[in-house]
């Protein structure tokens, strides 16, 4: 038998649970909980709230997703994230 094709979606992070599970509101209006997929675990990718993501499901559970990628931030390139130090500041050893 062959495997299902997943749906993606995407939305936005709303509130963060715990266990590495998400509240994701879906731009079609829906809201899900998700977890982080493999690959974003083991490369250490962090997500918080307000960050946009993409979402994979299944076409049995639309309630529940596995999320698969992290959408940057529309911010200028020459522009530090509020809170990060300033480049240059501490020495690598």
């Amino acid at each position: 038998m062959a495997k299902e094709e997943l749906i993606q979606f995407e939305g936005l992070v709303t509130e963060i649970l715990p266990d590495a599970r998400y509240r994701v509101q879906l731009d079609a209006g829906h809201e899900i909980v998700a977890y982080t997929a493999g690959k974003m675990k083991k490369n250490r990718i962090k997500t918080l709230a307000g960050d946009r993501v993409t979402i994979e499901m299944s076409p049995y559970d639309l309630e529940k997703g596995r999320l698969i990628f992290r959408h940057k931030d529309e911010r200028p390139s020459g522009m530090a994230p509020r809170g990060a130090p300033p480049r240059g500041q501490f020495r690598r050893r």
